[in-house]
């Protein structure tokens, strides 16, 4: 059975003032590179068959490292970006109460039927990411592949993959940290398996 590990990028210079970041292309913060590192010294000896990554730069550069330790390509993938939030991108949720309260209270009431205003849904997230992951199992049948991506998209994907509502990523998984790993593996019927959640980067 392939087994997906799927990583959040490592932290970046929005995560002090808690921006959300969606399609903007942010930097990793110095903290984010001490993460893809140890991430790396993870994935030296992991045995990983594939690295597969978000084009936006927090994720190649947290993706990058870990390639290399495990003598792979990196490959990026664009259906791996960050949901849309639309006018909420680059904004605080303080910033977006003052913006558009009432667009806020409703994602924050219901974030993936309720995208803030512009953006995108859950089920459109959804939709374009979870092919790469039926391709990726389907390329490495029995493998182990990293993907590293982003923190509402993995939530997401992790929903459908084990068969949640949407609407509650947020609650089941509060936060998925810098470079943490989350190991799934999805069944050819019915939900996935869980194998581990949010396992910290400096972990073996």
């Amino acid at each position: 059975m392939t087994e997906l590990v799927l990583a959040r990028h490592g932290e970046t210079r929005w995560h002090a003032e808690n921006r959300y970041a969606g399609r903007s292309d942010v930097a990793l913060a110095p903290g984010g590179h001490r993460q893809a590192e140890a991430l790396a010294r993870w994935a030296a000896d992991a045995r990983l068959d594939a690295v597969i990554a978000s084009p936006l730069q927090r994720a190649v550069h947290t993706a990058s490292p870990a390639a290399a330790a495990a003598g792979l390509r990196l490959r990026t993938d664009p259906r791996l970006v960050e949901v849309d939030f639309g006018l909420g991108d680059g904004h605080t949720r303080e910033e977006m109460e003052t913006l558009f309260p009432d667009a806020l209270a409703a994602f924050l009431a219901a974030p993936a039927s309720s995208p803030l205003p512009g953006g995108e849904t859950g089920p459109e997230a959804v939709g374009r990411a979870l092919p790469v992951l039926t391709e990726a199992r389907a390329a490495h049948p029995g493998g182990r592949v990293l993907v590293v991506a982003h923190q509402t998209l993995l939530r997401l994907l992790l929903c459908h993959l084990l068969g949640l509502p949407l609407d509650h990523y947020r609650a089941v998984f509060p936060r998925l940290e810098g470079a943490a790993r989350t190991v799934v593996r999805p069944a050819e019927h019915g939900p996935a398996a869980l194998v581990a959640l949010n396992v910290p980067c400096s972990a073996g």
